[in-house]
């Protein structure tokens, strides 16, 4: 198939394994990268080999550029994904899809009218450790999913990362930074959720960076900092889960999917690899599975590569809109759930995405 052209908006960090992973992958080529500091942008087109370094502008009125790779921060996901999907190009978004729920919605909606794709990140559960996982429940190792439990606990991300503000105030907290992953997972596993309750928490109204360069700023705390919810699925599983910044260290599981058969443990959702342990009443003891599939290193890219191969060949993309616009609900759900003291149905659904083919080699998605 003809390579789909890529550009880039958003030069900064996470656009280094993105670039990199590019030249893994044989369904699209990344041949331009914007950035608000040109600079940025410069040299990232030098380092990974692009064409072009330019403007956000300038990607969008380029006709042979299809999708849009939009790495923004993400108060700029909304505006950049609008700007794209008007231009009439297909737009892959880092997570979250957008922050407010209603923006995320009309990106899923334009889209549709526009006849483009959209989706995003994360694309982890596309990695062979998840992968696995999806293959032992479909092939009825465990049974019929009962319960879920997930956990992300961590003290927080003042200490390492170089710009940490973000990650306190809207749009961020540990659900939207981490919840994409661990919800994307269990939907991709279990199934769309029906309802949810929560408990959320500021636990501390102020941080202090110890990370350079700016060491001993104070970020005062806009969002909660630890989330504890439960969820019904539609399958009449159900499930519990916690993200926090205010935990110093915990010995929780990341994921355990609990079975009518037996128990699987699932690896952690910001990876793409292994390990996968399956407990079966038999056996009376964990076992590790050997992955079926590849895709264990860092592979982000992985969604665009399969929206790309979705826009040549007209099949359904994975990482789709609905896909991350009822994880974005979902993650609202928690927050207004605790705020509201109340249960919240979910109004959205989504298919579990198709599973990917078994036996692909290294950079292709399709046999």
């Amino acid at each position: 198939m003809k390579p789909v052209k890529v550009g880039l908006v958003g030069s900064g960090f996470i656009s280094g394994i993105y670039l990199e992973n590019s030249k893994v992958f044989k369904s699209f080529d990344v041949v331009a990268c914007a950035d608000l500091l040109i600079e940025r942008a410069q040299g990232r087109s030098e380092k990974y080999g692009i064409p072009k370094a330019c403007s956000t502008e300038e990607i969008m009125v380029d006709p042979e550029i299809e999708i849009v790779l939009n790495l923004t921060t993400p108060d700029g996901h909304h505006k950049v994904a609008k700007q794209a999907i008007e231009a009439g190009k297909s737009v892959y978004n880092e997570k979250p899809l957008s922050i407010d729920l209603a923006d995320g919605k009309e990106l899923v909606d334009l889209a549709r009218e526009n006849k483009v794709l959209v989706g995003g990140a994360p694309d982890t559960f596309l990695g062979g450790g998840i992968q696995t996982c999806r293959k032992i429940i479909d092939d009825g190792w465990i049974g019929k999913p009962v319960a879920v439990t997930a956990f992300m606990t961590c003290p927080g991300h003042e200490s390492w990362h170089p710009d940490p503000e973000f990650y306190y105030k809207k749009g961020g907290g540990p659900m939207f930074d981490m919840g994409p992953y661990y919800l994307t997972t269990l939907v991709n596993l279990v199934g769309p959720i029906r309802q949810v309750k929560a408990s959320t928490k500021i636990t501390f109204d102020e941080r202090t960076i110890t990370s350079e360069p700016r060491n001993g700023t104070k970020i005062k705390v806009d969002v909660p900092t630890h989330v504890a919810g439960i969820m019904d699925f539609h399958n009449q599983a159900t499930g519990v889960i916690i993200t926090s910044f205010d935990v110093w260290s915990a010995q929780l599981p990341r994921i355990e999917v609990y079975g009518t058969h037996g128990s699987l443990s699932v690896p952690d959702p910001n990876t793409f690899g292994g390990p996968v342990q399956v407990y079966l009443p038999d056996d009376k003891e964990w076992k590790d599975v050997h992955l079926t599939h590849g895709y264990t290193f860092n592979s982000r890219g992985l969604g665009v590569a399969d929206m790309a191969y979705a826009l040549r060949s007209g099949r359904p993309h994975r990482a789709n809109g609905d896909l991350t616009y009822h994880v974005l609900e979902a993650m609202h759900a928690f927050h207004e759930a605790s705020d509201s003291e109340r249960t919240v149905k979910m109004l959205s659904t989504v298919e579990r995405p198709a599973p990917l083919p078994l036996g692909l080699l290294k950079g292709s998605l399709d046999p």
